[in-house]
């Protein structure tokens, strides 16, 4: 029996969500910060950092800016639900609603840190690995959680000669970003969609 559109988007934001949150859970209370596993050789690593801001370890400045960015996506993720909602309406595809669903997995996995590990875990630190409802109480207020990242693709790690204009000498890694699963499952949506759907959006904006 095939599900309908609106069950097959729930059981993909809850099987992604509840994977992107097991991970996280567990570089949060096995790993100190900046510590790091070999996956394949040195060129994939689960390397453990967090941010206040936004996808791929991008910033957004001061209590302010994490304020506004929590909030923001809060809102964010309203606006994506009802639009997929519209969309099965409207009578979408699977594949669409499924690189919709991709987008809005994205979207929470990065929001229930923010909205939540500050009070769930004590901090993690260079030395001390955290852990789960501490006594003390978490290390932050409510929307004031810091985002998990932990994979780490460094696919040229190298030094650059000393006869290239400007960088000469200096170090070139790429890719340098370290991000997580859920920004994993917001890039793919996007480029899912523009790839396979552009026309449909194309054709909608009209």
């Amino acid at each position: 029996m095939q599900l309908s559109k609106g069950k097959q988007v729930t059981l993909i934001v809850i099987i992604l969500l509840l994977l992107d949150q097991a991970v996280k859970i567990w570089i949060k209370t096995h790993m100190t910060i900046g510590e790091s596993i070999p996956v394949f050789g040195s060129w994939f690593q689960i390397y453990f950092i967090e941010n206040n801001g936004m996808a791929f370890g991008m910033q957004l400045g001061g209590a302010v800016g994490k304020f506004f960015l929590s909030s923001l996506r809060i809102v964010l993720v309203g606006f994506i639900i009802y639009y997929i909602h519209k969309l099965i309406k409207l009578g979408a595809s699977r594949s669409l609603l499924t690189g919709m669903s991709l987008i809005l997995v994205g979207a929470i996995g990065n929001i229930v840190d923010s909205l939540f590990y500050g009070i769930l875990f004590s901090e993690s630190t260079f030395t001390e690995v955290a852990t789960f409802l501490p006594d003390g109480g978490g290390y932050a207020h409510f929307l004031f959680g810091k985002v998990v990242d932990m994979l780490y693709f460094p696919l040229v790690d190298t030094v650059l000669p000393e006869w290239v204009p400007f960088w000469g000498g200096e170090n070139l890694i790429f890719f340098r970003p370290i991000f997580n699963i859920a920004d994993s499952c917001i890039t793919i949506g996007v480029i899912y969609l523009l790839l396979f759907h552009r026309k449909y959006f194309l054709a909608n904006s009209k």
